[in-house]
């Protein structure tokens, strides 16, 4: 349930396809929710199809090395169209025409400083999230949130430039499916040049690594050229678009998907 983004996500059918897909319209109309998403699988196609749900986007690998699938369907016509989509695709067409750089090692410059954050950070981290994100589909400008998620299992990593926190991305884990969400990734303007955010994610990579995952995913806003640009040039995959996912930076937004495989590393 996401009442904040007007949206209802199913992550896990059990039993009868049909019934829990009827369920959970039932439950999306109560809610008055505008977008309905359900995680399902290829063979499940031509049922939500019939049931007029869309494909929006793939997560190769997604659980314990089968792919995912979103299917999608809208309560209202103001949120199934989305006026960028086009500006979108010249985004997407100008990141995919850049090379792919991921075997080279990117140097952190002094005084920056890489670091797992933990407990102790959440107050830069809830500072840094404000200031980069004027909306945020979920409340990062909040310590007890952040502090809550670290407990549930989500590990950071930032940036320091001296005393200040300037970057911070975060592996949210699906210790289920072997999956990890590469997400929360923020860098003040002024610290752009250096491509933290790169550094951030290989590190996180190197820590599903560890763990044997199939796969990570990340889910970038359509519009933002930096933050496709740097999952591309990492090797990540574009497995499709969200269309008015969530609210995220100034307004309700379209989300690219972006996907690599761990599990040949």
């Amino acid at each position: 349930m996401d009442p904040f983004n007007k949206r209802i996500r199913v992550d896990k059918l059990i039993g009868s396809l049909l019934e829990s897909i009827k369920y959970a319209e039932e439950i999306a109309r109560e809610n008055q929710a505008e977008k309905l998403i359900v995680k399902g699988k290829l063979q499940d196609l031509p049922i939500f199809q019939e049931q007029g749900f869309s494909l929006e986007a793939k997560i190769d690998q997604f659980f314990r090395g089968t792919d995912m699938y979103f299917f999608c369907k809208y309560y209202s016509s103001e949120r199934r169209n989305s006026e960028h989509w086009l500006e979108e695709d010249d985004v997407l067409q100008s990141v995919q025409d850049k090379e792919v750089s991921e075997k080279t090692a990117i140097m952190l410059p002094k005084p920056y400083r890489l670091k797992e954050l933990s407990a102790e950070d959440v107050q830069a981290m809830a500072l840094l999230y404000q200031t980069v994100f004027e909306i945020y589909p979920v409340p990062l400008h909040d310590p007890v949130y952040i502090r809550k998620t670290m407990e549930e299992g989500t590990v950071y990593y930032g940036v320091y430039f001296e005393k200040d926190l300037v970057s911070a991305a975060a592996a949210e884990i699906d210790w289920e499916h072997g999956n990890a969400e590469l997400t929360d990734c923020a860098t003040l303007p002024q610290h752009r040049k250096h491509q933290l955010m790169k550094i951030l994610l290989v590190q996180l990579e190197e820590v599903l690594k560890k763990h044997n995952f199939y796969c990570a995913y990340s889910i970038a806003r359509s519009l933002s050229f930096g933050m496709n640009a740097s999952l591309h040039s990492l090797g990540y995959k574009y497995r499709g678009r969200l269309t008015k996912n969530c609210f995220i930076f100034n307004k309700l937004e379209d989300m690219n998907v972006w996907v690599k495989d761990l599990s040949a590393h």
